[in-house]
C-alpha cells in the first residue's frame, strides 16, 4: 500500500499532541521563513519534513501542536551512486548508542509496546528541543514591544515566530547553499543534496524523504563532481571542502561542541571554513548553536535597519563589510537584548514577499470600520 501524508481530519488515532498556543508557535511562519529548508505544506496547515532522522507531519489547533511520526521503510538508495554514499557513513556515524530507538526492529510484542512509549516520550522531547519550547516567546515579545515601537506594530500580526534549534551539520551546510540564492531555489538544492547523499527514510504519496547527509558522506572526494552535476555550481566545492576540513582538523563532534563556547568564538571558528562568511556563520550560530544574540545581517536586514530604524551608518556602501555587520548586530543587540537574533527573525519574516497578505488584512478591517473607501497598500506602505 502506498503510504500517504497524514491528515488530522482523517482521525486522531495516529496523532500525538503537545500543549502549545499559536502565540508561542506558528508553524506556517516558523517553518517557511527561511530558517530550515526541509518542511513543505503537504495539506492545508499540515507541514511534513525531516528532523532527527525521522519524517514528521505537524499541524496545530489553537492551543495544541499535533504530530505524527512515520515508520521508516527500507528504501533503495538513489543519487550519485559512488563510494562514500550514505550507506557507509551512516553505519560509521550512527553508533548504536547514538541512534534513536525507533530504528531498531524488535520482534517481541512486549518490547515493541515498551519501545513505543519510550519513543513517544523521546519524540515529544525532540519536538520541545527543536522548537525550543522552554523559551517563553510571549514574554520576549512583551519585552521587545516595550523597547521598540516598530516591533510593536508588527508583533500583533506576526506572532509565534520561533527560532528552531537545528542539527548543526544540517544547518551549516544548508546555509552554505544560500549564497546569492533565494528560499525556493535553496529548498530545491537542499532536497537534491539529501537525495544524492542522505539515507532514504520513507515514501509518502510519491514523495521520497531522505535524511540529511552525514559529514562523512559530504567529505567524500566524489561529492564535488556529483553536486556540480546537480547544479550547485561553485557551492559544490565549498560543501565538500568544509566537510573535509571539519573531519580532518576537528573531528565529528566539533560542530556540536561549538554549542558550549561563547558566541564570537563559535562564529570565528566557523568562519575558518571554505564558503562560510560572517552571515552564514551567524545563521549557524543562531539557528543551531544556541547563540540567541547572533544577528545575521544580509541586504534585507540592512534594508530593514535603514528603512524602519533610520539606521544611517555605512550608507554610501554597496556591500556589507564585516564592520557594518558587527555594527548593525550591535545596534539590534542593544535595542532588543540577549535574544536579539530571535527578534530579528520576526522582522525578517514580516518582510518576506510571501507573507505580505497578512499585513493587508488588519488594514482592510480598519478601513471598513471607518466606512472609508478601500484602497490597496503597496509593499512598504502598509504601516503609514
Amino acid at each position: 500500500v502506498m503510504a500517504k501524508h497524514a491528515m488530522l481530519s482523517s482521525g486522531a488515532k495516529i496523532w500525538r499532541s503537545l500543549a502549545c498556543t499559536k502565540s508561542e508557535l506558528r508553524l506556517d511562519l516558523t517553518l517557511a521563513c527561511g530558517q530550515s529548508f526541509r518542511w513543505r505544506e503537504t495539506a492545508e496547515g499540515h507541514w511534513t519534513g525531516v528532523m532527527g532522522g525521522r519524517v514528521w507531519t505537524l499541524t496545530q489547533t489553537d492551543d495544541t501542536l499535533w504530530y505524527h511520526v512515520y515508520k521508516n521503510q527500507e528504501g533503495q538508495k538513489w543519487g550519485c551512486d559512488r563510494k562514500g554514499r550514505a550507506g557507509i557513513s551512516l553505519q560509521e556515524e550512527n553508533k548504536p548508542e547514538k541512534r534513536f530507538k525507533g530504528a531498531l526492529k524488535v520482534e517481541e510484542d512486549e518490547i515493541v509496546a515498551e519501545t513505543a512509549v519510550q519513543d513517544t516520550d523521546e519524540e515529544k522531547e525532540m519536538l520541545r528541543d527543536y522548537f525550543q519550547l522552554n523559551v517563553e516567546l510571549g514574554e520576549l515579545y512583551r519585552e521587545w514591544r516595550a523597547a521598540d515601537p516598530h516591533f510593536k506594530k508588527i508583533a500583533d500580526i506576526f506572532t509565534g515566530v520561533r527560532m528552531l534549534r537545528q542539527d548543526p551539520t544540517e544547518c551549516l551546510f544548508s546555509f552554505i547553499c544560500t549564497s546569492n540564492n533565494h528560499i525556493s531555489r535553496i529548498q530545491g538544492m537542499v532536497e537534491r543534496l539529501c537525495q544524492a547523499l542522505g539515507a532514504p527514510l520513507c515514501q509518502l504519496d510519491q514523495t521520497s524523504y531522505y535524511d540529511f547527509p552525514s559529514l562523512t558522506a559530504l567529505a567524500d572526494s566524489s561529492v564535488e563532481a556529483c553536486l556540480r552535476d546537480l547544479g550547485f555550481g561553485y557551492r559544490a566545492r565549498f560543501l565538500q571542502q568544509s566537510a573535509k576540513q571539519i573531519l580532518d582538523s576537528h573531528g565529528l563532534q566539533w560542530l556540536d561542541g561549538l554549542r558550549s563556547v561563547p558566541y564570537l568564538q563559535a562564529r570565528d571558528a566557523l568562519r575558518t571554513l571554505p564558503g562560510v562568511g560572517t552571515k552564514v556563520a551567524d545563521c549557524a550560530c543562531l539557528m543551531s548553536l544556541d547563540k540567541a544574540e547572533a544577528v545575521p545581517v544580509d541586504t534585507h536586514v540592512w534594508q530593514i535597519a535603514k528603512r524602519d530604524y533610520k539606521y544611517a551608518a555605512g550608507n554610501g556602501q554597496k556591500s556589507i563589510t564585516d564592520k557594518l555587520h558587527r555594527d548593525i548586530g550591535d545596534f539590534f543587540r542593544k535595542l532588543w537584548g540577549p535574544y536579539a537574533g530571535w527578534a530579528q527573525s520576526v522582522l525578517f519574516c514580516a518582510d518576506l514577499k510571501k507573507f505580505q497578505k497578512l499585513k493587508e488584512m488588519p488594514l482592510i478591517k480598519k478601513e471598513l470600520k471607518g466606512h472609508n473607501c478601500l484602497f490597496f497598500f503597496k509593499k512598504g506602505e502598509w504601516d503609514r
